[in-house]
């Protein structure tokens, strides 16, 4: 498929936040955390992911959508129609328009993800987490991928994703550098995406059982755990060597995600959504976020 059929400029101008402030986003949710829009825009000037993303757009087009088409099952009224009504509740509550939404078999994985471009977006969800998750963790979770679409993380999304199974390994001068910086932005968009997902459920309770779910496989685990404890791994975490293998992972580790989100559900911006008063100003949340997700 000819390069042209991408044009990565453009494609940033359209997409692109101004860079004036939170309240003048565009193309955004409100909630989005601030490092998400920063490091995006530092990957709009890096040249080897630019090269990768543009060789993800070709891969997908000429071969993942294929495979994806022909594995899996799309969600609508009249196939899963449950599922269906939770897609539209979420793209109701960020405003977006509805996505197309496949379940794909896999009894052992707890997954979704979301793949593609922004222009043909993607969201699939294994059909073991469907099975084993309530009504609210579910919203959770078809809130964190819609999150991926309204802020405009598709492609970059998608282009994380494929160097991270090595499909893409044939730009191979650009894919280390690339590689880094994707990662170093994807880190930071998951927090975005972790806050839509606690928007469209409004459970605070829900989003910590479908996070420790989706990382343990297990809800026992998460009925036994005491969080206090459980974060105050975070110490050790910043503190050993294990923040060099966070460096090139594509989430932050747990116990960071937990703390962003429990941080985010005491902001100001968060509380007058559940209807109370107070909170933290979401701009402060978003420094202290900062430094928790940090790995160097």
């Amino acid at each position: 498929m000819a390069a042209q059929d991408f044009d990565f400029l453009h494609y940033i101008n359209r997409r692109k936040a101004p860079e004036s402030g939170r309240e003048e986003k565009t193309g955004f949710g409100e909630y989005a955390f601030a490092g998400d829009l920063r490091v995006l825009r530092r990957l709009d000037r890096a040249r080897p992911v630019r090269i990768v993303v543009e060789a993800t757009v070709r891969f997908w087009k000429a071969i993942q959508k294929g495979q994806l088409l022909g594995s899996s099952v799309k969600v609508s009224r009249r196939q899963f129609p449950h599922l269906h009504d939770l897609v539209v509740e979420c793209a109701r509550t960020l405003d977006i328009a509805l996505p197309t939404v496949y379940v794909t078999q896999n009894l052992s994985s707890l997954n979704a993800g979301t793949y593609g471009t922004d222009d043909e977006a993607f969201i699939v969800i294994n059909s073991a987490l469907i099975d084993r998750f309530d009504d609210d963790e579910l919203k959770f979770v078809i809130g964190h991928e819609c999150g991926h679409i309204q802020n405009n993380h598709v492609v970059y999304h998608t282009a994380a994703n494929f160097l991270a199974q090595g499909v893409i390994s044939f730009v191979r001068w650009a894919a280390v550098p690339a590689r880094v910086a994707l990662n170093s932005w994807s880190r930071r968009g998951e927090v975005t995406c972790d806050r839509a997902g606690l928007i469209c459920c409004l459970d605070e309770e829900a989003a910590l059982r479908a996070m420790m779910k989706l990382a343990l496989g297990s809800k026992k685990l998460f009925d036994e755990i005491d969080l206090d404890e459980y974060l105050g791994q975070l110490d050790d975490l910043n503190d050993g060597v294990g923040r060099f293998q966070e460096y090139l992972a594509s989430h932050p580790y747990l116990p960071k995600r937990i703390k962003a989100i429990k941080m985010f559900a005491e902001s100001n911006y968060y509380r007058e959504l559940i209807g109370e008063s107070g909170g933290d100003p979401l701009d402060e949340v978003d420094r202290a976020v900062e430094k928790v997700i940090q790995v160097m």
